[in-house]
């Protein structure tokens, strides 16, 4: 069951461009690890799941936090898990793997939580990190794999960031 008080406002300590000077770029990475080596995620606004959520790879992910975030100038919530397994070295669990969780992750939780706090999304943003990472700090030891999708009656449209 998801809680009504289990999100809050993304806040980071500083702000940088979304898109680049002049636009942003048009091109689709499918298939290809994004892996940010850099934070971009807070600290819980209420404690992990105690349970591992069911996905796909059987690998263990706990929700973290979910972010409601403004800042890009419409409203994306930000799902944020917790992936102790995933990488990119041999044995850890791969961008390739992760893709499919989360999919699966935005269509078995994302959906119902937008619908059950009636919420009205630009972008869905489905993560997974290896660690709790403070929102918009640096964690360069970190791995984290994102994925952005648009809710349609249908259910999540990959976006591609």
């Amino acid at each position: 069951m998801i809680r009504s008080s289990n999100h809050r406002t993304a806040q980071a300590a500083s702000t940088a461009r979304a898109t680049p000077e002049g636009g942003a770029c048009h091109w689709r990475v499918r298939g290809r690890a994004i892996v940010l080596l850099t934070s971009l995620f807070a600290t819980p606004a209420f404690p992990q799941s105690e349970t591992p959520l069911p996905v796909p790879s059987g690998q263990p992910v706990h929700l973290n936090n979910v972010l409601l975030d403004n800042n890009p100038g419409e409203l994306w919530v930000r799902f944020r898990f917790i992936a102790p397994k995933i990488g990119a070295t041999v044995g850890r669990i791969g961008y390739d793997v992760a893709t499919k969780d989360m999919a699966h992750l935005c269509q078995t939780l994302a959906i119902a939580y937008v619908a059950q706090h009636e919420l009205d999304p630009a972008l869905v943003i489905i993560s997974l990190a290896d660690r709790p990472i403070e929102f918009g700090d640096s964690a360069p030891d970190a791995t984290q794999f994102f994925e952005a999708y648009r809710l349609e009656p249908s259910g999540c449209i990959w976006e591609g960031l």
